[in-house]
């Protein structure tokens, strides 16, 4: 097994695990999410100076004015995406970032596409995303999350990582029956919202209040 991927001491397996525990204890009750989480090593994620920092629950930089989420905050909204249904099902997130969070919904989906608009954010994520070759069915695209993959919708899940002004009507359209789509509204304050797609109609749940960093529009080579 790649060394990395074992990691010592503050990247060990044990202070992993101590991450669970916390999450648990923060009110993250989804064994699959939890497993799913333990599964995925969070520091081959982040630059190699911040490795010791990696099962911290806390945001942290990844170049290009953004960063990768806390623990808690991709647990919860994984957890979001499982209530009430035993698979996230055809996935969709948007803002791959480093990869992090896309790794994590892989062990729960085979079926996930993931877009990022910044370029060398991509190609960073499917370095890390090689390191973990049983998630060759995590799928990276370069394109502007607000619109979403049209062509490859609908989805059963969709997954927003950066605040969006106001729901976005094009991801509510890329919605399956049944689906859910979960991301975080607003800017100078934040929500969680979810949003799930009935046969008659979309039903909107405003949930805790959350720090992204803003949705942005258009591409970046």
């Amino acid at each position: 097994m790649n060394a990395r991927l074992t990691g010592v001491g503050m990247t060990s397996a044990r202070t992993r695990a101590r991450m669970i525990e916390s999450l648990r204890q923060q009110g993250i009750k989804n064994e699959a999410v939890l497993a799913a989480m333990n599964d995925i090593p969070r520091h081959i994620f982040v630059a190699e100076a911040l490795e010791h920092r990696a099962y911290e629950n806390t945001a942290l930089p990844i170049g290009c004015k953004q960063t990768i989420s806390s623990p808690y905050i991709v647990a919860r909204m994984l957890e979001i995406l499982l209530e009430g249904r035993q698979s996230i099902g055809k996935t969709l997130e948007v803002g791959t970032g480093c990869g992090y969070q896309a790794a994590v919904a892989g062990r729960l989906t085979r079926d996930i596409y993931s877009v990022e608009r910044i370029m060398p954010l991509l190609e960073k994520a499917r370095n890390n995303l090689a390191l973990l070759p049983d998630l060759r069915h995590v799928r990276l695209r370069h394109s502007d999350g607000n619109l979403g993959l049209p062509l490859i919708a609908p989805f059963d899940s969709i997954i927003v990582a950066a605040a969006a002004p106001e729901i976005p009507r094009s991801l509510c359209d890329q919605l399956a029956p049944g689906g859910i789509l979960v991301l975080p509204v607003g800017e100078s304050e934040q929500y969680l919202y979810c949003i799930r797609r009935t046969a008659q109609k979309l039903i909107e749940k405003k949930m805790e209040a959350v720090r992204f960093v803003p949705l942005l529009t258009g591409l970046e080579k």
